[in-house]
């Protein structure tokens, strides 16, 4: 017999609880949209959340930015998960199913085992005096450690921040040096692709540029005689991690203000600095659990839900997986290449994650958008190579999911109950860390859709002039606040950067930077969505944002180059192209060895991801008078557009340079128009 979706049972309780009942999931979103107040309490106490104080009102105004959301609230994210602990114990369920690539099977870790190590951290953070409001910063990779150390940090009230070991310390200290955090937590290596990357070196860059460092938590993980001594000095206290975790204490989270600052995660705009993102602890839960009734995921001890969602921590999709654990669903975590190379063959093995999720018994199994896309074309069989019968939905995300990928997962998946698998894609970000367009288990999927605007989001698609648009494609805007959407920018006075970021465009009204179409469905009572990719010029390599301005620091540091700029063309399902563009000193070319260096300096400098596909030469970059990179005119006109509609010539500083960038462009629309003839 089919489980009953989770929203499903949302819908009985609000009919039952508050005489709510609905006719079609629209007319369910269009209230949650409009009675702000009413929605985000139901959810408060659908989910049952815990206050010792109670709460004046649900939300205070209804504006962006600035929303006040359950002044009055105490909350903390940890206690919330271990609410969840003893009965998910009992019932047999574990916290964490956890695999990486040197171990042959995954590992269970029980609830209560991980409220030990949380508990034991969190009495070893509070006595090295970390008290409220401290920034603990983390270099960890995806396994059970992160989350103990995050789950501590929520304890105590301080804020958390983390990098994937894959980053390198430009992008590190571009991030953690804005916070100033008091804490590190390190990992000592990292085991990628089969190959072991000691990240001692990066370790000690980053500390000697983060003097506000005052202890050193080091997880010895690659190296078993990784000794934390070799990074303490006269101001700075080294500690092991395994050490720390080893004892007994009391769980005794802190009661924390509804707003009380969670985490601090990126998200990169085309100039300056990544923004420093501040999430709340409140906002952060209530999202999660929401989310969880669009993805169907609820209490293991319920349905036995097991959830994966394949990222690094560098992505906010581990921040949405740790979310399933608020709800109590066992999370399945693997860290590495998720193309691991095959132990017989040495080549690219996209099966790695598949057979995971069957050791694992996955009953979620989620990814980017590009994975589903490396194994059609690595030729994949999931149901040769791994045990899926318990497997019930896949997700997707990162990126749009194209048609071809749609077909290949449910001819490759399993059919649950004598149907096509559930196929949830999502589309969300960082800078609120949820979702604006998931799934819903009562409504059909249409392949190359996703199947609804998120209850509580309120999102429409705007042409330029502020018009909302059906059938056509527009601006993602979201007109209503959202309780997880940012308390600040850390180091932001005023909010001038926070407005600039979102409500720019459109004042009081937040434009995310996708585009979207609403497609209506009259027939079944929804609308549905399509994502065309960023709006503007940020890059979203396989669903990890980053900057541009990040990745010209790592090029132009190198001494031959002058100039240089970055487009992402991520749009229509298509996969993701990013071409550099670079002006060389005069009398120097591009050849391989310059090539290779400038790749090896974004790989170093920032992470693999963000390598380009392809490296130009070019005589100069388009700017404005004032200077600017114009990185969004390239972007359009390489997408189709013609180069007067894109470009102002009498506003630029060289309009000669866009007579190249249009040839470019022409070239390679030519190309893509003989390789769909055939």
């Amino acid at each position: 017999m089919k489980p009953t979706p989770r929203i499903t049972l949302y819908r009985r309780w609000l009919q039952a609880e508050q005489g709510l009942a609905f006719d079609s999931y629209d007319d369910l979103w269009r209230w949650s949209v409009t009675d702000l107040r009413a929605f985000w309490g139901s959810i408060w106490r659908y989910f049952d959340l815990q206050s010792p104080t109670p709460f004046r009102t649900e939300l205070v105004a209804p504006v962006m930015p600035g929303a006040q959301w359950f002044p009055g609230a105490q909350v903390n994210y940890a206690r919330q998960v271990m609410r969840h602990a003893d009965a998910a114990h009992a019932a047999g369920h574990p916290a964490i199913v956890f695999q990486n690539e040197r171990m042959a099977a995954p590992v269970a870790i029980a609830w209560p085992e991980l409220r030990r190590q949380v508990a034991a951290l969190a009495q070893a953070l509070r006595g090295m005096g970390v008290v409220r409001g401290d920034r603990v910063c983390a270099y960890l990779p995806n396994t059970p450690h992160a989350v103990v150390a995050f789950l501590a940090c929520a304890s105590v009230g301080a804020i958390w921040s983390v990098c994937s070991p894959d980053m390198g310390p430009v992008a590190v200290l571009d991030r953690f040096r804005q916070i100033a955090p008091r804490v590190l937590i390190a990992v000592d290596g990292q085991v990628y692709g089969g190959v072991a990357h000691d990240r001692r070196p990066v370790l000690r860059e980053v500390l000697a540029a983060l003097p506000s460092v005052e202890h050193l938590v080091l997880l010895a993980d690659v190296d078993a005689g990784a000794s934390p001594d070799e990074f303490a000095t006269a101001t700075r206290q080294a500690h092991d991690f395994a050490a720390l975790t080893r004892g007994e204490a009391s769980f005794e989270p802190e009661w924390l203000p509804f707003d009380h600052p969670l985490w601090v995660v990126y998200s990169s705009g085309t100039t300056g600095l990544p923004k420093a993102i501040v999430h709340g602890h409140g906002g952060v839960m209530l999202e999660a659990l929401k989310g969880g009734l669009h993805n169907d995921v609820g209490p293991s001890v319920e349905t036995g839900d097991r959830f994966h969602w394949y990222s690094s921590t560098g992505w906010i999709m581990w921040n949405a997986q740790l979310g399933a654990l608020l709800g109590g669903t066992t999370i399945c975590i693997f860290d590495g290449n998720p193309g691991g190379l095959h132990a017989k063959t040495g080549v690219a093995d996209w099966a790695t994650l598949w057979r995971f999720a069957g050791a694992a018994g996955c009953s979620f199994f989620g990814a980017g958008a590009a994975f589903f896309a490396s194994c059609l074309k690595a030729g994949v069989e999931p149901m040769q190579v791994a045990d899926l019968s318990k497997l019930r939905a896949v997700g997707s995300t990162g990126s749009p999911l194209s048609d071809e990928c749609y077909r290949w997962i449910w001819d490759h998946c399993p059919k649950v109950d004598g149907e096509d698998i559930w196929l949830d894609p999502i589309s969300g970000g960082t800078d609120f860390a949820g979702a604006f367009i998931a799934g819903n288990r009562e409504l059909p999927v249409i392949q190359g859709e996703m199947q609804c605007r998120c209850l509580g989001a309120a999102v429409e698609a705007w042409s330029e002039d502020g018009r909302s648009l059906i059938g056509e494609v527009g601006e993602l805007v979201c007109t209503q606040p959202m309780p997880s959407m940012p308390l600040y920018f850390w180091g932001d006075e005023g909010g001038a950067r926070y407005r600039d970021s979102y409500f720019d465009m459109f004042p009081g009204v937040w434009r995310h930077g996708d585009w979207i179409r609403i497609v209506a469905h009259p027939e079944t009572g929804c609308s549905g969505a399509i994502i065309y990719g960023r709006s503007d010029a940020t890059i979203n390599r396989h669903g990890i944002r980053m900057g541009t301005a990040e990745l010209y620091r790592a090029v132009e540091a190198q001494p031959e180059v002058l100039d240089s700029l970055v487009v992402d063309l991520e749009y229509l399902g298509r996969e993701s192209y990013m071409p550099l563009f670079v002006v060389l000193r005069d009398g120097l070319t591009l050849d391989a060895a310059l090539e290779r260096r400038l790749r090896d300096a974004i790989k170093a400098g920032l992470s693999a991801r963000h390598v380009p596909n392809e490296i130009f030469q070019v005589a100069a970059i388009p700017r404005t008078l004032s200077g600017k990179k114009m990185e969004l005119p390239v972007k359009k006109l390489l997408m189709g557009a013609a180069p007067e509609t894109v470009f102002n010539r009498d506003a630029m500083a060289n309009a000669a340079a866009v007579d190249w960038f249009a040839r470019f462009a022409a070239d390679r629309a030519g190309r893509d128009h003989r390789a769909a003839q055939g």
